[in-house]
């Protein structure tokens, strides 16, 4: 019988009642380790380990026990003694877990603290295809919003599906507001609370699928260090004679005096000035008529109230007054040296003409009489020759030249005949 009992005790707690009997046989007084060591899922992320009491141990024994958990060879918490026989802790189900317990007796200070005993919880599914870079925000105390990418090893048609509970919730939730863009997973579900609720419970979160061979991943969030407050809107900017008045819209989400802004005011490009704010207004006295003013808003967390270091996007922008047009000086003072430039080679190109229109030579009257004349004769004898009847009166005295030429040679041929 007591071989089938010890062959019946897991092999870490058999190994634990060996060594409690060498410690025994060798005259050490060694309490004996836990019993029964088991575990159980409360919810999607949530392990209860439990364990009886050591076997043959004295009533007159104050038991305590210490526990702690391993992943990968190292502790995860540090050990702490505490007189319970359970224990709750997070699930890592991404990676073999090691769950240890040991019991002391504190009012036996002869009896020495037993060994550990140990159990182990082993992951499933294959190694690399558990999502990964899980990051969530809870975006204005309304909605969380969790994204994360896909195992190495996970296959292109992995359908990762979030669940999620926290103290309150009856049974986990399912993520059903989920979608994918450019290989990132990003799954959106409601999560209010009361206002008057500071401590909000941890947010327990599951990313699994379907197939047996995509490995779960669990993570436990802190509520308050992933607040992100809503952009401030309306925004309303007035005038009432030097100051310039800024107000914007307050979240109706978040408790009173949780929240402050930030308001950054532009003049001009480069003149920038950061204005810290309280509440949801600020007055800007001694400004410039005529310069003009933009503004822009921001809310940021108290930290009295959450460990969140998000703040809100920048609101839009409004602005107020009429700036200097600065562009009519730079086209000025580019335009007026071109000009000058433009002008000075038109004057170098043309200077000899411009001297000639504002200062003509002097005319020659000699040259002026030659010129006279010389056209007159000209005109004469082209027009003399150009004229009808000129040319006919040319035609009679050729004519008449011809037929004297003719009469004297006919008068001295007959002279001649005569004499002979």
């Amino acid at each position: 019988m007591a071989a089938l009992a010890a062959a019946a005790l897991p092999c870490p707690l058999l190994l634990a009642v060996s060594w409690a009997l060498a410690g025994t046989a060798a005259g050490e007084k060694i309490l004996p380790p836990p019993s029964n060591l088991s575990y159980s899922f409360i919810h999607i992320c949530t392990l209860n380990w439990t364990w009886n009491p050591p076997e043959n141990v004295s009533s007159n024994c104050n038991l305590w026990y210490s526990s702690n958990i391993l992943t990968k060879g190292d502790p995860k918490d540090i050990s702490t003694w505490h007189k319970d026989q359970f224990r709750v802790t997070d699930a890592h189900l991404n990676e073999e877990m090691l769950f240890r317990v040991r019991s002391e007796c504190r009012n036996d200070t002869t009896t020495e603290p037993s060994p550990w005993v140990e159990t182990s919880l082993l992951p499933k599914g294959i190694l690399g295809t558990a999502a990964v870079d899980l990051s969530c925000v809870w975006h204005n105390l309304e909605y969380m919003a969790c994204t994360w990418r896909p195992g190495q090893n996970a296959s292109s048609d992995t359908n990762y599906t979030l669940f999620y509970w926290f103290d309150g919730l009856e049974n986990p939730k399912k993520c059903s507001n989920s979608s994918v863009d450019q290989g990132i997973f990003e799954c959106i579900f409601n999560l209010t609370f009361p206002k008057v609720i500071r401590d909000y419970p941890a947010i327990s979160i599951l990313i699994s699928d379907d197939s047996e061979e995509i490995r779960p991943v669990c993570a436990s969030k802190n509520p308050t260090t992933l607040v992100k407050p809503a952009t401030p809107r309306q925004l309303t900017v007035s005038k009432t004679d030097d100051t310039i008045n800024v107000k914007w819209s307050e979240s109706e989400t978040f408790p009173k005096n949780c929240l402050h802004y930030e308001v950054k005011c532009y003049n001009g490009d480069l003149d920038i000035q950061v204005i810290e704010s309280e509440t949801n207004s600020v007055s800007i006295p001694g400004i410039d008529p005529n310069s003009k003013y933009t503004f822009k808003v921001r809310a940021k967390l108290k930290t009295v109230c959450y460990d969140s270091h998000l703040h809100s996007d920048w609101s839009e922008e409004k602005s107020i007054g009429e700036k200097r047009d600065s562009t009519t000086y730079f086209v000025l003072i580019i335009a007026i040296p071109l000009i000058v430039a433009v002008s000075t080679v038109i004057l170098l190109v043309y200077l000899k003409r411009l001297k000639i229109l504002i200062l003509p030579p002097i005319p020659d009257p000699r040259e002026i009489l030659k010129r006279m004349f010389g056209e007159q004769n000209e005109d004469s004898q082209s027009s003399a020759k150009d004229d009808p009847m000129n040319a006919f009166d040319r035609v009679i005295i050729e004519e008449e030249i011809h037929s004297l030429v003719l009469t004297e040679t006919s008068e001295s041929t007959n002279s001649e005949k005569e004499n002979r």
